[in-house]
């Protein structure tokens, strides 16, 4: 189902800096390069190549040359001046101003199972496996968060559908994905996309039932993603009635990058989920994290000592009524056909 866009917001949260600065922020932002990026339409025939399967799926950055021009678009200053997504319908919303929290975030020095947005500083797996993303949507540079999963290619990401495919809309330019990123740096490479694929569901009717994405990137340096930094593991059968009902106990991670934050430290949530009653099959769980998390990881079976979890669900939407409850889509048998289709790209 799809859910009432009159009250929603994707991104996390459509705050003021795009909701109704969105126009100001582009004028600012450099155009993207008109000369060694990738082109619009690349491969056009695999934008709907497997979708009677139940993905679309389309090229990105195949050969080195379009590899190499997508890391040379992403210079530092383009990088500091990318903004988080959002749906661009957050523009009309009313009151937009109302959405950003003021407060800033607390930083705890041990992990919490009740965190509404603090910045993660327990170390772990987690803190390599997740990552920025830097990409570029109708002419302006955006950032969301994605994650590292187990797969056959060693190169699978998850992350949200509108970090890839602006719903039924274009698709992302100049996908790149930087593990571990921390205040600008790249500790672990950068690594662009291959193919990007997404659910019929979210291409042709911008569900958020169904706001999810999977990219499979190229290797940095002739090594994987995978090889380089590990990887989380993923789950197709987390959501069942039962555990839908009780609530699951889920850590979710991101580069929040709206007030108060600042895009470059790796923040989470920690707590238990309920069923949203909006229109969609998606759960939500308290967190004030903002946009730019999107995408970033959902773990359930989280072990903080160690940064090692399931990967059931990716950050996805905010309602404007409601900030301080973040939505992801349920993990299952679609999100299990995207996963399965990239593991044998």
């Amino acid at each position: 189902m799809t859910s009432s866009t009159a009250h929603k917001l994707l991104a996390a949260l459509a705050a003021a800096a795009l909701a109704v600065g969105g126009l100001v922020y582009a004028d600012r932002m450099p155009e993207p390069a008109q000369a060694g990026t990738v082109p619009e339409r690349l491969h056009e025939a695999h934008a709907a190549l497997d979708e009677a399967d139940g993905v679309v799926r389309q090229s990105a950055a195949v050969t080195e040359e379009q590899q190499r021009a997508v890391l040379s678009y992403w210079t530092p200053e383009r990088m500091a001046a990318a903004r988080p997504i959002t749906e661009l319908l957050a523009r009309t919303l009313p009151d937009a101003q109302g959405l950003v929290p003021r407060s800033g975030a607390e930083h705890q020095a041990a992990p919490r199972d009740d965190s509404t947005g603090d910045r993660w500083t327990a170390g772990g797996r987690v803190v390599r496996t997740t990552g920025k993303v830097f990409l570029t949507m109708d002419g302006r540079d955006f950032t969301c968060s994605a994650s590292v999963v187990g797969a056959p290619n060693r190169s699978t990401v998850v992350t949200a559908g509108h970090c890839a495919k602006n719903g039924t809309g274009s698709w992302a330019r100049n996908w790149t994905f930087v593990p571990g990123f921390d205040d600008g740096s790249s500790p672990y490479g950068r690594y662009t996309a291959r193919d990007l694929l997404v659910s019929p569901e979210w291409s042709r009717r911008a569900d958020d039932s169904y706001d999810l994405a999977v990219a499979v990137v190229n290797a940095d340096g002739g090594r994987a993603v995978q090889d380089r930094v590990g990887s989380q593991r993923i789950a197709f059968d987390t959501w069942t009635d039962t555990r839908v009902r009780d609530g699951v106990q889920v850590y979710s991670f991101g580069y929040p990058a709206s007030s108060p934050y600042n895009g470059r430290e790796l923040h989470y949530c920690s707590g238990r989920t309920r069923a949203d009653t909006g229109g969609t099959t998606a759960n939500g769980m308290r967190c004030q994290m903002t946009q730019g998390s999107s995408g970033g990881p959902w773990l359930t079976g989280f072990d903080p000592e160690t940064g090692v979890g399931t990967v059931s669900s990716v950050v996805s939407f905010k309602y404007a009524n409601d900030r301080r409850t973040q939505y992801g889509p349920r993990f299952g048998a679609e999100a299990r056909r995207l996963y399965d289709h990239a593991s044998g790209l």
